[in-house]
């Protein structure tokens, strides 16, 4: 992996990807991949466009307040994103051991899914975020039924630590990643 000097405006490049943060332009192109129903049953509740402008200015606003966020994922030498990862901080409403904590998560293009890329994709976020911000233990939430997804957190060295309803009701298993030394 290979990164822009720049730890407060970081542009990260993979094999295969590139990772940037989010402009205003990626918001329709998110909003389709992310309301597409393969990508969404594993969103949770996804109430429309109002809904994902304020999922996404959430992110905006990590980035602004905490000098980190998901960032927008492309494959190298093309336009089109393909999908986000990072680390971020929102709060779930889900209890203190989670909620304020930084919070990985990734999304992917459905056909751009069983490729390798969101692992390719989290561990240069997670590279990148340990250099910027220090090493300390992050958070994610998975729908319980998303396999895929929890066999990378595992890959990526999460744990489980407990089930969850979400405030609008779906069921997610929250798992950490303790501080690496």
């Amino acid at each position: 992996m290979s990164a822009s000097s720049d730890l407060a405006d970081p542009v990260l490049l993979t094999e295969r990807l590139e990772l940037r943060r989010p402009t205003a332009d990626d918001l329709e192109p998110m909003f389709a991949i992310a309301s597409s129903p393969e990508t969404a049953r594993h969103l949770g509740a996804h109430r429309g466009f109002a809904d994902h402008f304020e999922r996404f200015c959430r992110n905006a606003g990590s980035w602004l307040l905490f000098g980190y966020g998901a960032f927008i994922l492309r494959r190298r030498g093309e336009d089109a994103p393909i999908g986000n990862c990072g680390i971020f901080r929102t709060f779930r409403g889900v209890g203190e051991d989670f909620d304020g904590q930084p919070e990985a998560g990734w999304i992917l293009r459905s056909d751009c899914t069983g490729q390798g890329l969101a692992g390719e994709a989290m561990a240069a976020a997670f590279e990148w975020f340990d250099r910027a911000h220090g090493a300390q233990r992050v958070v994610c939430m998975i729908a319980q039924e998303n396999t895929p997804s929890l066999a990378l957190a595992a890959k990526l060295g999460f744990v489980p630590m407990r089930e969850a309803i979400l405030p609008e009701g779906e069921a997610v298993t929250l798992l950490e990643r303790p501080v690496r030394s």
